[in-house]
């Protein structure tokens, strides 16, 4: 897929295909094309180049049919706060043509699925955000689609909220749904997906599952170094005791596959300290796109 707003080409030849019954990430900073790649897997954008099947449909061809077995939760909940929390199931159902009476026969379901069960004649103003976000991913289910398309369904929420998202995300996987997840919290895509993209100026950078992508791109170990005079410390012993050093703000990230001798030497003293850690997927976010900020 391809994709140029006057001199910027935002998706540069992207290519993804998704396994029937996965959780698939697509991770990538901000301003990296992530939106409008999934705008291009919807329909909603054309594409200067490519072609886009959802589930054997032709999106540029017949946008509505492909869309018809397809769930999607946006990055913002965009519910009608002058409907009722089963109000709004009824109203989103019947843009896929469902009868009324067919989408009354799904909704204890769904609530229940949501743990709503109990408040389905309230206002939506009435809900906490976690129920909001649990309603969202009810509603996308509301036509039983094999495909969802979930843009950072946990943005915003507590942990408390966040885990029983994540519940429920398993579940659906389990029962045979096949996810297509964007977010920015790596700790959640290295939880739930089974394989991931990153995605950094338009083009894919890498692929695979969470794991060998920690095994292919970071060492093992990581110590993170912190305090007063840091970036000295880092200049003068840093790089003799690991592999690889990081400076980010107040931290210095120390990557090797032997942290002994690194924190037999931080351990005594009293000006800095130390945080030991296996590697992660935020790693090797960071080691593929840069930590600079973007806007």
């Amino acid at each position: 897929m391809r994709k140029r707003y006057g001199e910027s080409e935002v998706v540069a030849g992207v290519d993804l295909q998704l396994r029937s019954g996965e959780c698939f990430g697509l991770l990538g900073p901000n301003g990296a094309g992530k939106t409008t790649t999934l705008r291009l897997c919807l329909g909603l954008t054309a594409p200067d180049a490519g072609s886009i099947r959802l589930i054997g449909i032709d999106v540029i061809a017949d946008p509505r049919q492909a869309r018809a077995r397809v769930g999607v939760v946006p990055q913002m909940d965009n519910l009608d706060p002058d409907f009722t929390v089963e109000e709004n199931l009824v109203v989103y159902g019947r843009y896929f043509g469902l009868a009324d009476r067919e989408i009354r026969a799904r909704i204890p379901e769904l609530l229940e699925f949501a743990g709503l069960a109990t408040r389905a004649q309230a206002r939506i103003n009435t809900l906490s955000g976690g129920m909001k976000r649990r309603l969202t991913l009810a509603r996308a289910l509301v036509n039983d689609p094999d495909l969802i398309f979930l843009d950072e369904p946990t943005t915003g929420l507590d942990p408390q909220a966040r885990h029983l998202i994540w519940g429920r995300l398993k579940q659906l996987v389990a029962d045979g749904k096949t996810l297509f997840l964007t977010t920015h919290f790596m700790d959640e895509a290295e939880r739930l997906c089974d394989r991931l993209s990153v995605l950094d100026h338009g083009r894919i950078v890498a692929s695979g599952a969470p794991r060998a992508l920690i095994a292919q791109h970071i060492e093992p170990q990581v110590v993170e170094v912190y305090g007063d005079g840091v970036a000295a410390w880092a200049e003068r012993h840093g790089r003799s005791l690991a592999e690889r050093c990081e400076h980010s703000g107040e931290t210095v990230f120390c990557y090797t596959h032997d942290a002994a001798p690194l924190v037999a030497h931080l351990e005594p003293r009293h000006d800095l300290r130390y945080l030991h850690r296996h590697a992660n997927l935020e790693d090797v976010f960071m080691k593929l796109t840069g930590r600079e900020l973007r806007d």
